[in-house]
């Protein structure tokens, strides 16, 4: 097969491609590897082809990397690889052309390309279809933070590395964790606590706080424990967090459009993320609230919106298209 795009959104655990046959295409042949199982990016994306596509000589390529990617190079900022550039990358896999850009830069490009059915409202502020600044926020192995400001010549994606802001602590109970999270890290970034390891972290130091042994619980478990007074607080203290940064992202790039949330953890906790101050919190922005309650909020439940974005990206691209029409 020729004619055809790779398209890949790797994150600190799992490195995710697909293909895609054109500019409206939709990804096929999706495949999940884990990151730690390869060397470097150009060896994960050469894995995927020989398990998932032999058949396949990709025309282009748009690999969405979870870091930042500038001055011709890219870093995985939660995974063991070296850093690289796009053109290592391309000569390995013999791509004719070949794009890397941060994973929340493509998961901005892919928010013009969802549909009603994926995404969930959070609130009630509906989307008024003025054309204006979205934004993108998301916790996984990380946090993510971009935006997308429309132009004549279309869609413009804003990537950044927003998840190193300070963590937005508002009350008692959240200025002392934030206290233990500085004594521990020397700092208190929001990724440190609105990421998996970071729900992990607030559910350790509220046990801390509160005197009291508690079991070490990964994300997934503190998840799964509704139940549990400890792990309902920490969602809860996590989902309430998240509002906040969410509410700066969204005055910061102007986001009139709407916030979308992103990350693999918020689908697995979309009830108690509607339950909780999330939207309380994203709104709490005085002297501006009714600016923000303007503000449309909601949860992604695509399950791979960052390959859409790669390939909006491809589809955006003279270079990626001259191929096609050559193939």
């Amino acid at each position: 097969m020729t004619g055809t795009w790779l398209v890949a959104d790797v994150g600190g655990t799992n490195a995710r491609f697909a293909l895609v046959d054109g500019p409206d295409g939709a990804p096929y042949r999706v495949g999940s590897l884990p990151t730690r199982d390869h060397a470097g990016l150009a060896e994960a994306a050469a894995a995927y082809l020989d398990r998932y596509a032999p058949d396949v000589r990709p025309a282009a390529a748009c690999l969405a990397v979870a870091g930042p990617v500038a001055n011709g190079a890219y870093h995985l900022t939660n995974a063991g690889w070296p850093k690289g550039t796009p053109r290592q990358v391309r000569e390995h896999l013999g791509v004719p052309h070949l794009e890397v850009l941060n994973d929340f830069e493509a998961l901005a490009l892919a928010l013009p390309r969802l549909g009603p059915g994926d995404v969930i409202p959070i609130g009630a502020a509906a989307r008024t279809g003025e054309a204006a600044p979205l934004a993108v926020v998301g916790p996984g192995t990380g946090l993510g933070v971009a935006g997308l400001v429309p132009t004549p010549a279309g869609w413009v994606p804003l990537p950044g590395e927003g998840g190193q802001v300070d963590i937005p602590a508002a009350t008692d109970r959240e200025l002392a964790v934030a206290r233990l999270l500085r004594a521990e890290h020397g700092a208190a970034r929001a990724e440190s606590l609105l990421s998996g390891t970071g729900l992990a972290r607030i559910h350790r130091y509220l046990a801390m706080l509160d005197g009291v042994q508690a079991e070490p619980l990964d994300p997934a478990r503190i998840c799964a424990h509704g139940d549990d007074p400890l792990c309902a607080e920490a969602v809860g203290m996590f989902c309430a967090l998240l509002g906040s940064v969410a509410g700066n992202a969204a005055l910061t790039l102007g986001a009139r459009g709407g916030v979308h949330l992103g990350g693999g953890i918020l689908p697995r906790i979309a009830d108690e993320l509607r339950r909780s101050d999330f939207r309380v919190r994203f709104e709490a922005k005085p002297p501006v609230e009714d600016y923000m309650r303007a503000i449309p909020t909601s949860l992604i439940v695509h399950p791979n919106p960052a390959l859409l974005g790669a390939a909006a990206r491809l589809a955006q691209t003279p270079a990626a298209l001259e191929t096609l029409e050559t193939a």
